[in-house]
């Protein structure tokens, strides 16, 4: 958010030059907000930027929707509430959308309890032989992430999944075998299915209790749904998220196999609608929120498989949303524990950890490049797992530094 400072100097006059604003020809509908995310130049073909700008010049109504006013980079739509929830499979690949509230939306600080409780984690935080002891790394086992991210790909000519978008019904099919199947609940978990909202495929939540009185709470996530572009049918969401799934997937199984215990309670979530606007870990985030959730730490994964060929491993944190000393937290966790990636940040936000930072709960996100995005198969059909540039090392390294953030604070 802008500091006060900007918000009382802006005026309508304030516009770059290279804004436009169209008069609306009818009543407003939903109003969609749609930006391209931070990415790489070297994805910017020609082609690329052509089709962004067809997009944006399409007439009013062809595709359902009026435009209002745009930038190169951003534009305000207003659509109907059907096509607004499904805007984002006609949206170019490196553009988000999210859906304008017609009521304000509450804004929290986290709380100084709260925020003094993890400065304390921070200022205290050294090596620790008892979780490095704990063979965090032998107990995330590659083959078996492999053979996760192919089913919720259908790279396994088994699961029959085309897609995650939260509409279609391969979303409910990795929905069902998250909670299930010898995944969440075989971990010893307590997982339902909840509902956020109609038409959308549900959020997994599950549940490890804790061993002694409290509410404390630790939070991990990642979302599951996926999206294409341009209208594509096929969006496999190999990185985008079934890399940050299969993550999630890989801490419940360290769970079971080394039989861990917990001094605070501990949730592994999946959520989805978040290509839609973060819409489920939202209606969470609210809940949590309206029963006074003690959430100590919320920590979301979101795209953790791609490395640029020639770089080293990294994992990103973000530059803007979420709790500063959290993700100081995380960096300073990975040097100790996965001193072999390259902390740093990125401007290509947002993902489900916003939906709680702006509820008040301290949260971060980790993900795979400090820097833009370089996925050149982002948002895409080619969102395999089989191909050059996707690292199941990488991945088993940052979820190996998410493993031990919870076991630094709550073992």
């Amino acid at each position: 958010m802008p500091d006060g400072a900007c918000l009382d100097s802006w005026t309508s006059q304030a516009l770059a030059s290279s804004a436009s604003i169209a008069e609306a020809t009818q009543d407003f509908q939903q109003l969609v907000w749609v930006q391209h995310k931070a990415f790489l130049q070297r994805l910017s073909t020609s082609k690329r930027v052509a089709r962004d700008q067809e997009f944006l010049a399409v007439p009013k109504n062809k595709m359902g929707y009026e435009l209002l006013y745009q930038t190169p980079t951003a534009a305000l739509l207003s659509m109907s509430h059907g096509a607004a929830r499904t805007v984002d499979t006609i949206l170019p690949r490196f553009w988000k959308s999210a859906l304008v509230p017609a009521t304000p939306v509450r804004s929290l600080p986290v709380p100084d309890e709260v925020l003094k409780h993890v400065k304390h984690v921070l200022s205290t935080l050294k090596f620790n032989p008892e979780v490095a002891s704990s063979s965090i790394v032998d107990s995330i086992s590659v083959p078996q992430m492999i053979n996760d991210v192919r089913f919720l790909t259908g790279e396994d000519g088994l699961s029959g999944i085309m897609s995650r978008h939260s509409f279609v019904e391969g979303s409910r099919t990795a929905a069902c075998w998250l909670k299930a199947c010898d995944r969440f609940e075989d971990t010893g978990a307590t997982c339902e299915l909840q509902p956020f909202l109609s038409g959308f495929a549900p959020n997994v939540i599950c549940s490890y209790p804790s061993t002694v009185n409290t509410t404390a709470t630790v939070l991990l996530s990642s979302h599951y749904d996926s999206r294409g572009s341009f209208g594509s049918t096929r969006a496999p969401g190999g990185d985008d998220n079934g890399s940050g799934t299969i993550a999630i997937l890989a801490i419940a199984r360290t769970i079971a196999r080394k039989g861990i215990k917990f001094h605070s309670n501990v949730q592994l979530v999946a959520f989805a609608g978040e290509e839609q606007g973060l819409l489920g870990s939202k209606a969470y985030a609210n809940k949590m929120r309206d029963i006074d959730a003690n959430i100590t730490v919320m920590i979301q994964a979101d795209m953790l498989a791609y490395y640029v060929p020639g770089e080293p491993p990294q994992l990103g944190l973000p530059r803007s949303i979420g709790t500063p000393e959290v993700a100081q937290l995380v960096g300073n966790v990975s040097r100790i524990y996965s001193p072999e990636l390259l902390v740093g940040f990125t401007a290509a936000c947002c993902s489900d950890h916003q939906s709680f930072h702006e509820q008040g709960f301290p949260a971060t996100e980790v993900s795979e490049r400090a820097g833009p995005i370089a996925d050149p198969m982002y948002h895409n059909s080619g969102d395999l797992s089989d191909r050059e540039g996707y690292d199941f090392d990488q991945v088993k390294s940052i979820a190996k530094v998410q493993d031990t953030n919870y076991r630094s604070k709550v073992l």
